[in-house]
C-alpha cells in the first residue's frame, strides 16, 4: 500500500464522512414518510427519500451559492414536502436546519480522528453552515481535535466547486505552512460528486471512505462509483470501508516506519 506518513495534514468531509449524514437525514424527514400512504415506495426504499432531497439540496447549491446550509435544508424539505402533495407545518420543515449539529458521528469516528490527530494536522471542508458545524465539533465529533475548520458559510460557495478547494489550499498553507503543491495535504471523505471529483481535477491526493458506496445498493447520496470510474472522474489512492480502518492503516505504516 502507497505510503500514508508523507502527508502533514488531511482534510475531512464531514456529512457522510464522519457524521452519519444519511440515517440523521432520515430521521428528520420521518414526519414526511409517516404522511405518505402505505403503498409509497419511500417505505420500502428510505433512502430514495434521502437521495431525492439531496437532489433539491445540490440544486440550490448549483443556483444559491450564498444561501446558508440550515436555510438550504429547510427549503429543500419544502420542496421535497410539495412534490409530494404533502403539508407539514412550519416547526417540522424548519427543525431540519439544526440536523447537522445534532445527527450522529459513525461509531468508528471519534476514536479513529484521535489515532489520527498523533500524526497531522486535522482540517474540516465542510458544505455546511457556521452554526451547525460549531454544534457537531462540541457534540456528536466531542474528544476529537480539530485544528481548522472551513465551511460553506464562509466560503461563499458549495463544493464541488474549486474555489471550497482553493480556499483549503490558502488555509492550510496560511495557517500550517501545508502545501498541497509540495504533497502534504490529503482529502479524506464519501462522496465521490462533491469531493473526489473536484480533487481528481485539481490534482488533489485524496482516500475514499466508501462506507458501503463500492456497491450499488450502498451508492446512496455519494454519486455512481462505476459511472464516475468508467468515465475517468476518480483518481483516489487509496479506498477504506469506515475512518477507523484508515486511522489503523495509518498507525500501522507510522508504527512500521519507527522500526526502520
Amino acid at each position: 500500500m502507497s505510503d500514508l506518513t508523507t502527508f502533514s495534514a488531511l482534510s475531512f468531509d464531514c456529512y457522510g464522512t464522519l457524521i452519519d449524514w444519511e440515517s440523521g437525514l432520515l430521521s428528520d424527514l420521518s414526519p414526511l414518510l409517516t404522511a405518505l400512504p402505505s403503498s409509497h415506495p419511500w417505505h420500502t426504499t428510505p433512502l430514495l427519500a434521502v437521495q431525492r432531497f439531496n437532489d433539491h439540496s445540490e440544486h440550490l447549491w448549483a443556483t444559491q451559492p450564498k444561501l446558508a446550509y440550515d436555510a438550504n435544508l429547510v427549503e429543500s424539505f419544502r420542496r421535497l414536502a410539495k412534490e409530494q402533495n404533502v403539508n407539514l407545518p412550519e416547526e417540522t420543515l424548519s427543525r431540519i436546519g439544526d440536523g447537522p449539529g445534532r445527527w450522529p458521528a459513525f461509531a468508528d469516528t471519534v476514536e479513529g480522528l484521535l489515532k489520527l490527530g498523533r500524526y497531522y494536522k486535522l482540517i474540516i471542508l465542510s458544505n455546511v453552515n457556521e452554526a451547525n458545524i460549531t454544534r457537531a465539533v462540541a457534540g456528536p465529533l466531542a474528544g476529537a481535535r480539530f485544528d481548522a475548520v472551513y465551511t460553506a458559510e464562509a466560503i461563499g460557495s458549495y463544493k464541488p466547486s474549486h474555489d471550497n478547494f482553493r480556499y483549503l489550499f490558502a488555509g492550510a498553507r496560511r495557517e500550517f505552512g501545508v502545501d498541497k503543491e509540495q504533497g502534504g495535504l490529503l482529502h479524506v471523505a464519501r462522496s465521490l460528486t462533491a469531493d473526489h471529483v473536484p480533487a481528481k481535477e485539481l490534482g488533489l491526493r485524496s482516500v475514499w471512505i466508501a462506507r458501503g458506496g463500492d456497491k450499488p445498493e450502498g451508492y446512496g447520496t455519494g454519486g455512481d462509483y462505476e459511472k464516475l470510474k468508467g468515465e475517468g472522474k476518480l483518481a483516489f489512492e487509496w479506498m477504506f470501508q469506515t475512518i477507523g480502518e484508515f486511522a489503523d492503516e495509518v498507525e500501522r505504516q507510522f508504527a512500521a516506519k519507527e522500526q526502520e
